[in-house]
């Protein structure tokens, strides 16, 4: 259907680094990502307290050294 080649994308790539801006385009793509991985969490039950609570690491009190 549509056989794009590597000039093709580069010239699009600067097309939209001229719109958006370098910086924009971090953002855009931070958020995009943000986006991913709450619909992956949204998919999977996860909630964000439950991510929070694995990321904790708690050591045992007993093991002193």
């Amino acid at each position: 259907m549509f056989h794009l080649g590597t000039t093709e994308l580069v010239i699009i790539l600067v097309i939209i680094i001229l719109l958006f801006g370098v910086g924009r385009i971090g953002k855009i793509a931070g958020e995009l990502g943000k986006g991913v991985r709450d619909f992956r969490d949204g998919m999977t039950g996860k909630s964000e307290d439950a991510t929070k609570q694995e990321a904790e690491v708690v050591e045992p009190e007993g093991k002193k050294e």
